[in-house]
């Protein structure tokens, strides 16, 4: 069918017919079309101009709120992309993927040691990019750079609330009044579960680590002959999956470990192979480091990422290395030392 103004605005408001919204969907889901619905959502505004005291026709909360109640459908999982200014095209094309995951199908999952799970929501981040994830139960999870989370709904009031992870992200889970479970699902060698409480978990390059903020979590390993872990708010609990029983848990600075959501990378006495690691993750970059002995140097320091040419530069400056940024690769080399010039 076509895409007009009129059935923007229909979809938006929630009035659209499931097959027109779906074509609405599609169409917001393709980005040569932003430029005409950017031109749109701004005439939508001028024509909806709110008085004192009525909704912002940009709150985007209150629309889906409303089309899901066109849709009779339960409230889906929002996506709060970070550091995009407002209003932009993509608010369009993010109500399009959120009602999308209510009306239009689901995914199924398949998680290492885990069943099959019904996922109604999946996200992603690319490289250099974080993003907060509002879950229907008021939990909030903000996903660090390349990283994917799946959350499955359901109505039966006896199952946990669950999330599958990979890569990195931090979560703020709300208890809820019948103490229902959270459970956190990796494909490492443990899964987290929570009632309420703040903590991060990792899963990258064969490891798997969750450091616990506030709250108290317990660590079901998938091993059902390891004992389970009550980690307390200060403690990481870390796995190789090539020595699953060989499982780390110490006492760490634990804001360290979520110094990402702000924006920051914070080491404490980071080996340099580590700091390359983080990069590679962060940044899709590929990190060579010229002197091996290099790798063993350890660091500690805390640094803004926004920008990764100024990371580089106060990365070489605090630490005394030279850095090249070739394209998509760092080159690490050691810094020459210098000597004064002597004078007769």
């Amino acid at each position: 069918m076509e895409i007009t103004y009129e059935a923007c605005v229909r979809y938006v408001r929630g009035e659209a017919t499931l097959t027109e919204a779906r074509a609405v969907r599609s169409w917001l889901a393709d980005p040569t079309n932003e430029a005409q619905a950017q031109e749109w959502m701004g005439r939508y505004a001028a024509e909806t101009q709110p008085a004192a005291g009525t909704t912002d026709p940009y709150n985007y909360a209150a629309m889906r709120e409303n089309l899901h109640a066109q849709l009779g459908r339960a409230p889906a999982p929002q996506v709060v992309p970070l550091h995009l200014a407002r209003p932009t095209w993509w608010r369009w094309a993010a109500a399009a993927a959120v009602a999308g995951l209510t009306a239009g199908g689901s995914w199924l999952w398949q998680a290492q040691h885990q069943p099959a799970a019904l996922a109604t929501a999946s996200y992603s981040t690319p490289y250099g990019q974080t993003r907060l994830v509002q879950l229907p139960d008021g939990s909030e999870v903000t996903l660090n750079a390349h990283s994917t989370l799946r959350y499955a709904a359901t109505a039966d009031a006896r199952q946990p609330r669950e999330v599958w992870l990979d890569g990195e992200a931090f979560f703020s889970v709300k208890h809820t009044v019948d103490n229902k479970r959270f459970v956190v699902h990796t494909t490492g060698n443990f899964n987290v579960e929570v009632l309420g409480t703040k903590f991060t978990v990792y899963r990258r390059h064969e490891q798997a680590r969750v450091v616990l903020l506030s709250g108290k979590v317990r660590v079901d390993f998938t091993d059902q002959t390891q004992t389970d872990v009550i980690l307390k708010p200060g403690e990481l609990l870390q796995t190789v999956d090539a020595k699953p029983k060989a499982v780390v848990h110490k006492a760490v600075k634990a804001a360290s470990y979520a110094a990402w959501t702000d924006d920051r990378m914070s080491f404490d006495a980071t080996s340099l192979a580590e700091v390359a690691t983080r990069l590679q993750d962060t940044y899709g970059v590929e990190v060579i480091v010229a002197d091996s002995a290099l790798n063993q140097r350890k660091f500690t320091g805390t640094f803004p990422t926004a920008n990764l040419d100024v990371l580089c530069e106060d990365l070489a400056e605090a630490f005394h290395l030279r850095i090249e940024h070739q394209q998509n690769r760092l080159i690490l080399f050691r810094k020459p030392v210098s000597h004064p010039s002597s004078h007769e």
